[in-house]
């Protein structure tokens, strides 16, 4: 069985990093931290836009910034068909 997250690299997805800053709801001059790691397309970032979305409605915490890191993990031409067997013994 290939995992969901193979078939998405191959898809053209790539993983995304992203750091968050956000200010404490009690507190709003303390920033915190939040790391997000998921595979997205770039330049776009639907998945990350979602997730964005998602925070700004249903979480206390107001967003100050956001940094996003991006990387293709596999690229179309790092794939090839392999013809034929090698045995080492």
């Amino acid at each position: 069985m290939v995992s969901a997250d193979f078939i998405k690299q191959l898809e053209g997805y790539g993983l995304t990093t992203a750091t968050i800053l956000y200010r404490m709801p009690d507190h709003l001059h303390v920033l915190q931290t939040y790391i997000w790691q998921q595979y997205d397309l770039a330049p776009r970032f639907p998945v990350l836009h979602d997730f964005l979305a998602f925070w700004r409605r249903e979480l206390d915490g107001p967003l100050h910034s956001v940094t996003v890191a991006h990387s293709r993990l596999i690229r179309p031409a790092e794939i090839r068909n392999l013809n034929g067997v090698l045995t080492l013994h």
